[in-house]
């Protein structure tokens, strides 16, 4: 496996301050916000001088129950290549559903929701990281994600869940410390019992980031300070491994530089003892920076997915394939997601044995993931509507699923706000308009409120 040593999330917003920090071994960077044609500038400068980048996808969905999207999979391929990346990470996750598997409209999530942990669910995970793989020229990894809700009649523990998913698959892991104290503050699990269940020799690199309690629950916000108890958590997990990587993301609300540079400090000093700990430890041994686990027949290197998969085989542990019995269990876990996916974004009944106050609060979570993230797709929304944009948003999603994308979502907005005339503002309206226009072209994307918009954007353009 890669020792990739201490890494920070590269985000634009603070590329100046990661080309200057210091002891900086490698960054991770948002699979679906690069262009690999068009590496931008402090990402490209961060190659030249040999620090490794690893791209960590968001859209796979490869907990959903539709098999991973070829194209998906082609453009995540392509940017490992354009980066000469030694592995790729993504995420334990649904985030769309529905479709014609349910006879019910597609939608998407806009962000990560959590997978049962059931064995239908794992059955269908395991064929999806397959699949997924057989189509990377890199290992994969998958992450542990937080939640902030339950899924009625689990079957499995966390650890249990990402163990057999391991010895399955020989799908390599990406543990996030600050998810793990999520869980345990949301869903009361240990995270030192899901340490314990999980073969640490899978471990790829580990994720810490800060999060806030409000009102009882946790959210992981990436946009503050990480705190002691998540470190508490990475000690936990040190003291169990010395992890080939430990990463620090930040998404939001950006502190200084010295900031950053300080919790980079509070995450090595933790992970310095593992160090210690482990430097003598048997059966490894590196080259180059290359770490290579000896004597572990499961254990992945650079091209050992396959590998592994023939190991488990040989050991008669299940491996996932395109069997009725997977079948089945991808139509029993489409109906379940889009039954949760409708309640959450498009205003459908609670699920039968969800807690409705988690549901109210994930739903409430959802739409302001939106919020934000179209109002960095299309920053030019929240110049135009100022102080308005936001609760317009929050209104807009309150029954309106997502279904094209984030940029296809500003579209929906922007059109959904000029069939009611709004804003009420002639001058914004005419700019809105004008956006709209040079993004949709003269005749509106959808065919349904075609008169209304053609009226409004002849009224914005004529100022009245």
């Amino acid at each position: 496996m890669v020792r990739l040593g201490t890494g920070m999330g590269w985000r634009p917003e603070i590329a100046d301050d990661i080309e200057r920090l210091p002891g900086i071994d490698w960054v991770e960077v948002v699979a679906e916000n690069i262009c690999p044609d068009h590496l931008p500038d402090g990402l490209r400068r961060l190659r030249e001088r040999g620090t490794t980048v690893v791209p960590h996808g968001v859209s796979l969905g490869l907990g959903g129950a539709e098999r991973p999207d070829a194209g998906r999979l082609a453009a995540l391929a392509e940017r490992v290549e354009a980066l000469g990346s030694p592995l790729v990470t993504e995420h334990i996750a649904f985030v769309r559903a529905g479709g014609p598997r349910t006879a019910s409209p597609a939608a998407e999530a806009g962000h990560l929701l959590p997978v049962p942990r059931t064995r239908d669910a794992l059955d269908v995970l395991c064929e999806n990281v397959r699949i997924a793989q057989e189509s990377l020229p890199v290992p994969l990894a998958l992450e542990n994600i937080a939640a902030l809700i339950t899924w009625p009649d689990e079957e499995l523990t966390e650890g249990q869940f990402l163990a057999e998913l391991v010895e399955r698959t020989g799908v390599r892991l990406l543990i996030d410390v600050a998810n793990l104290h999520t869980n345990r503050v949301n869903r009361g699990e240990d995270p030192a019992a899901a340490l314990d269940a999980l073969p640490t020799s899978a471990i790829a690199y580990v994720h810490v980031a800060g999060g806030v309690e409000r009102d009882g629950v946790w959210h992981d916000s990436h946009a503050h300070p990480v705190t002691q108890p998540v470190l508490d958590v990475l000690a936990e997990l040190c003291a169990r491994t010395a992890p080939p990587g430990v990463l620090l993301e930040r998404d939001d609300n950006f502190p200084a530089a010295s900031e950053l540079a300080a919790e980079l400090d509070a995450i090595r000093a933790v992970t310095a003892k593992a160090a210690v700990r482990g430097s003598g430890a048997v059966g490894v041994s590196s080259t180059a920076g290359i770490s290579v686990a000896v004597g572990n027949p499961g254990a992945i290197g650079i091209s050992g997915a396959a590998e592994a998969r023939e190991a488990s085989r040989a050991r008669g542990v299940p491996v996932a394939g395109g069997s009725d019995a997977v079948e089945g269990a991808r139509g029993r876990i489409a109906l379940a997601q889009a039954s949760l996916l409708s309640s959450l974004v498009a205003g459908a009944p609670a699920p039968e044995g969800f807690d409705r106050r988690r549901l109210g609060v994930q739903s409430r979570a959802l739409a302001a993931k939106r919020a934000d993230v179209v109002g960095k797709v299309a920053p030019e929304l929240p110049r135009i509507l100022g102080s308005g944009y936001r609760p317009a948003f929050l209104d807009y999603a309150l029954d309106r699923p997502m279904t094209g994308g984030y940029r296809r979502d500003a579209l929906a907005f922007a059109e959904h706000l000029l069939a009611d005339q709004r804003p009420e503002d002639p001058v914004a309206r005419r700019q809105l308009t004008q956006w709209w226009r040079e993004r949709s072209g003269p005749a509106p994307v959808r065919p349904g409120p075609a008169a209304r918009l053609a009226r409004a954007a002849r009224l914005a353009l004529l100022g009245r």
